[in-house]
């Protein structure tokens, strides 16, 4: 099966990367993807724009690995309660490319947060988990790393037993019911 992961971040410190390409490598048994939001950053969405270049090819090009996939792995960072502007932008494009029925394509989703506080990109996490079904994503589980720095190593990826745990639990049931 064929993963896609990727942060939604731009950031070239970005600890939702860092997350999500740590999860990433349980999954090693599958083709993984993990894409990079800087390689697709486009002018800001606007429909006056849209409207005289249409949707750019970075946007097609981004929709299409998606297409492509079997499943896909998200860590969202969180900007004021809400998604990034680098990641809303491509959502922006992506939901008005003609024809597409679906923005995730129907895709099983593993949906993931983690910032530096303690509620772990709680309020981003909530915010795609109730939106993110209406654009085409079965979210099939949630993972929050609250206080990434505190239970975060480079070297050694979750260092709370607690979260390693949790992360671990998820990861088995995806593996069982998701990735056949």
């Amino acid at each position: 099966m064929k993963i896609l992961a990727f942060a939604g971040s731009s950031s070239i410190h970005s600890i939702n990367k860092k997350l999500v390409t740590y999860t990433s490598s349980f999954f090693d048994e599958h083709t993984v993807e993990i894409l990079d939001l800087n390689d697709y950053e486009m002018p800001l969405f606007n429909v006056d724009r849209l409207a005289i270049n249409g949707v750019p090819q970075l946007a097609l090009d981004f929709a299409k690995k998606i297409d492509e996939s079997d499943f896909l792995i998200i860590s969202l960072a969180e900007n004021n309660a809400a998604y990034t502007t680098a990641f809303k932008n491509i959502f922006d494009y992506i939901s008005v490319i003609p024809e597409r029925k679906a923005f995730w394509g129907n895709k099983p989703t593993f949906l993931m947060a983690t910032s530096p506080g303690a509620r772990g990109g709680a309020s981003v996490l909530n915010l795609a988990n109730t939106t993110f079904p209406h654009f085409g994503a079965t979210i099939v589980e949630t993972f929050s790393l609250p206080s990434f720095y505190q239970n975060f190593d480079e070297e050694n990826g979750i260092t709370s037993t607690e979260f390693a745990d949790a992360l671990q639990s998820k990861i088995k049931t995806i593996k069982t019911n998701h990735l056949k």
